[in-house]
């Protein structure tokens, strides 16, 4: 019996089906067939909503997972937490936030066009033009000029569907490296009201580190975003003159040309990646600024390994241990990360800085100077002459020379960046100072301008690419690196950037867990 049912079946197996019974068949296959599986619902981010970063928020709002009402309704409540203390954000857009919130999350989750930071909230620095608002630079007397348009940083982060929750501090005329005016007051460091939040962009590096939006934009014409994003514990890029495009319908006069051509808008971020995502953003053309680039975000790989010169540090540097262990730390990150560091000298760093301080401080005092001392306080005269004490006087002819020793200059770095692409500098040698110690003496400001912040400075004389990514706490204080590039090679410094923040980490979580 068994066997006679082993070769029935077998029989039956082998035997051709009938097309009747194929077809037959095939319907019964489709119709037991199961349901495909709908693939599981997106998860938010881990921690509160202001905590993600700005790269998740966006794919958590694109998703459906998390509406732009509450992200910026979190972000808002953040604010409202904090920001009493640090004074860090001095225009509350909160009404106008939540009505540009409730618009984006009419528009369709998943719909195609969103933009890449559509609902997201974000910081504008209150010295670009924001359309119907004041654009004062910190200055009293300047609360009168109205922004008739939209910079074009503002009009670009809007396009792409970014919702700016507040305006945050600078000093007057955003030309010292500590945020404190007579309009606003002081904004604090998150980390510890004992050291500045630097500055110019004092005011956005403490409320993005802080928890207060997910990016802040920022400026920097001699280290106004690396600056602030070493004393804030945040990362940043100052981009390559001509990356992102800048203008101020509301000035009463165009800028200086070297003023300009050493001028950077760029984002303060949390993360390497919101950084970079930003700055995609912020890239996009703009007509009004005749000095933007069509550059390629994105160029040639180097051969591999890729060489980093670490900066020799000039020997006339009082430098302080903690600097000189970070730098150590960032470089071993690097070699870690398949990079191939070399303590190097760098071109000329001396003569680079020299450059910068004599351009654009003769350049302020024919076209500037009698204009701001006129409306400006006691402090910023004391900051403004220890500035410029370290420059040459020059006449035309001197004038004509500096900015042709300019060109030697850059020539001269693009040359270095040929052998050794990507260059691991310090932000400062010396620990971060006190909120106000620039108004302590010129002689205060000429050392922590030349001796401490000489690698930042020099940079925008050149016109080049930094980028600051934090490294370590000393004291409970964060401490960034500087990574330089060449021209238009900010995936470089942020590729180079990015290998140190992934074995050093996030240092805000740190600041998060102490602030609560």
């Amino acid at each position: 019996m068994t066997k006679k049912t082993v070769i029935k079946k077998k029989t039956v197996a082998n035997k051709p089906a009938s097309k009747k019974k194929a077809s037959m068949a095939g319907r019964v296959s489709a119709a037991r067939k199961p349901e495909p599986r709908q693939p599981a619902k997106q998860q938010p981010p881990r921690g509160p909503i202001w905590q993600w970063s700005a790269v998740d928020t966006a794919a958590a709002i694109r998703s459906g997972v998390v509406s732009s009402v509450e992200v910026v309704g979190a972000h808002l409540e953040r604010m409202r937490a904090v920001n009493p203390k640090l004074n860090a954000v001095v225009v509350d857009l909160s009404d106008q936030a939540l009505k540009a919130a409730k618009a984006a999350d009419r528009a369709k989750p998943g719909k195609a066009g969103l933009g890449a930071l559509h609902g997201v909230p974000i910081t504008i620095k209150e010295n670009v033009d924001f359309e119907g608002l004041p654009n004062p630079n910190g200055v009293p007397a300047q609360m009168r000029i109205i922004a008739p348009s939209d910079a074009p940083v503002v009009r670009n982060l809007k396009n792409a569907g970014a919702i700016v929750i507040g305006l945050t501090n600078t000093p007057e005329f955003s030309f010292r490296g500590f945020t404190d005016n007579p309009l606003h007051g002081l904004t604090l460091n998150p980390w510890s009201p004992d050291i500045t939040c630097g500055g110019s962009s004092g005011g956005a590096g403490a409320a993005v580190a802080a928890g207060i939006g997910a990016i802040a934009h920022g400026n920097d014409i001699g280290g106004s975003l690396r600056w602030p994003a070493h004393c804030n514990g945040v990362a940043t890029i100052k981009p390559t003159q001509g990356r992102i495009p800048a203008y101020n319908e509301s000035a009463a006069a165009e800028r200086p040309m070297l003023s300009h051509l050493m001028s950077g808008q760029g984002p303060l971020a949390r993360s390497v990646g919101d950084v970079r995502l930003a700055l995609e953003v912020m890239s996009q053309r703009d007509p009004r600024d005749p000095w933007w680039v069509p550059a390629p975000l994105v160029g040639p790989q180097p051969k591999r390994p890729i060489k980093v010169a670490l900066a020799k540090l000039p020997a006339d540097m009082d430098v302080d241990p903690s600097v000189r262990a970070a730098l150590r730390q960032a470089a071993d990150h690097l070699e870690r990360g398949g990079y191939r560091v070399s303590e190097v000298e760098v071109p000329d760093i001396n003569g680079v800085w020299q450059n910068w301080c004599d351009i654009i401080t003769n350049e302020v005092v024919v076209m500037q100077e009698a204009g701001m001392l006129a409306v400006t306080s006691a402090d910023f005269h004391t900051a403004w002459n220890g500035m410029k004490a370290k420059a040459n006087v020059l006449d035309m002819q001197g004038w004509m020379r500096a900015t042709a020793a300019r060109n030697g200059h850059i020539r001269a770095w693009q040359m270095f960046f040929e052998d050794y692409p990507v260059v691991l500098a310090p932000t400062t040698v010396r620990p971060t100072p006190g909120p106000r110690e620039d108004t302590i003496s010129a002689e205060r400001v000429r050392e922590i301008f030349w001796n401490d912040l000489r690698f930042i400075s020099a940079i925008n004389v050149l016109g080049l690419p930094g980028a600051v990514v934090p490294v370590a706490l000393h004291d409970g204080k964060p401490i960034g690196v500087q990574l330089i590039a060449g021209r238009y090679r900010e995936d470089l410094a942020l590729d180079a950037a990015a290998a140190i923040e992934k074995r050093a980490g996030m240092l805000v979580r740190q600041l998060w867990a102490q602030m609560g």
